[in-house]
């Protein structure tokens, strides 16, 4: 940093209601973050209120701040202590069984993350301004500091950006690589104007999917700001439920979590509901940012053929080239999201790992995996839905 630079102060707070919001959010939602909504003062003081995080969740806030001399925050990451390796989704279970194999204690770690949320976004908050790289180096420091310091085996910093990446690499940090699946808006008018690029035999498999939905009397819409009632959100958190107990044995978030972010974001969000003859039965929660539509939850009380890629998908193609959104991230996991124009993109952690001979070991391994991950992601391209130059 150059002589001139700002004194930086580092403080870890265990409230967002120590922080100004707009200050917060000055630092959260700078150029470069397309208005990700989950970085928000809003979307992660939700979280706080409704207790989808705390201490008994074993997501115990712990947000790290950078200020100036006068108090001015200059950067912030969403930092939590934790008792599990659950509401991650990029794993290291095997990580924690290895470490504890050999005599060591896995948890408490520290997680640089929005939890339970798998979309990619910056994960070093930092204000622009000339000083804005010293701000970085210094939060990635005294994030291993804080570990070192307090017995903690390891930060995590997971869905980074890849600029995030490479600095946390610069550190030293040890680095891997996963993937998702991304839909990209290139200037389509219309969803026809989408199935048009796909070749003939995927355009007809998706054609035949959103007419078995409307041929079972379903009707589908999506709701945003205003549109969105309490007993939309009282479907939908029974939808929510429904599907975190079958795949995860304890949903994650709490009932009035819905509440806070009907009442604090609506306009942030899109909400895909499906209805039976006037009776909801499934739908989907979508947050939107300036130039992305961020598929979240989904759930269904009745069985229907296709009603999850018309929820989930489709809709959100629709919506999104409706209103000039330039992709649509679908979340974690699923290959069958390929056939439906979704292609796979790389995604980033950054891992620091205090005890030096488990460090090397994790190093090793991920030095195995992502080249194995790369691969992977090229192969996967070979089945894009998408015609062919000669086709």
């Amino acid at each position: 940093m150059p002589d001139a630079s700002p004194t930086i102060g580092l403080r870890v707070v265990e409230q967002l209601s120590a922080v100004d919001a707009d200050q917060w959010d000055a630092c959260a939602l700078a150029p470069g973050s397309a208005g990700n909504p989950f970085l928000s003062y809003g979307f992660l003081k939700a979280l706080e209120d409704s207790k989808s995080v705390g201490r008994r969740t074993g997501w115990q806030p712990q947000y790290l701040l950078a200020e100036s001399e006068d108090g001015t925050l200059l950067g912030a990451a969403p930092l939590y202590l934790k008792g599990h390796s659950q509401g991650e989704y990029v794993f290291d279970h095997g990580w924690a069984q290895a470490f504890e194999r050999a005599g060591g204690r896995y948890y408490p770690k520290l997680q640089v993350a929005v939890p339970f949320t798998p979309v990619p976004g910056p994960r070093l908050f930092v204000r622009p301004g000339p000083y804005a790289s010293g701000v970085c180096d210094a939060m990635i420091d005294m994030l291993a500091k804080i570990a070192g310091d307090n017995g903690i085996s390891s930060v995590h910093a997971t869905y980074c950006t890849e600029a995030d990446w490479k600095r946390f690499g610069e550190h030293g940090w040890l680095l891997r690589l996963g993937r998702q699946y991304h839909w990209h808006n290139n200037g389509y008018g219309c969803f026809d104007d989408f199935l048009g690029a796909l070749a003939s035999r995927k355009r007809k498999a998706i054609r035949k999917e959103r007419e078995s939905v409307r041929r079972e009397g379903l009707t589908v819409r999506a709701l945003s700001g205003e549109e969105i009632e309490p007993e939309h959100w009282d479907a939908f958190f029974a939808f929510y439920m429904d599907t975190g107990g079958r795949k995860w044995g304890s949903p994650y978030l709490t009932r009035s979590f819905f509440d806070i972010l009907g009442s604090t974001m609506a306009d942030k969000v899109v909400l895909v509901m499906a209805e039976a003859d006037g009776r909801p039965v499934g739908g989907a929660l979508n947050l939107k940012g300036d130039d992305t539509l961020y598929g979240r939850y989904w759930g269904c009380l009745e069985s229907h053929a296709f009603l999850h890629f018309e929820a989930c998908y489709y809709q959100a193609i629709d919506y999104a080239i409706a209103h000039g959104l330039q992709r649509v991230e679908a979340g974690a996991q699923g290959d069958h999201k390929i056939q439906r124009g979704y292609l796979p993109v790389p995604t980033f952690s950054a891992h620091w790992i205090v005890d030096s001979g488990f460090r090397r070991a994790v190093d090793d391994f991920l030095r195995r995996e992502r080249p194995a991950v790369e691969e992977e992601i090229e192969a996967l391209k070979q089945y894009s839905p998408f015609r062919k130059e000669n086709e």
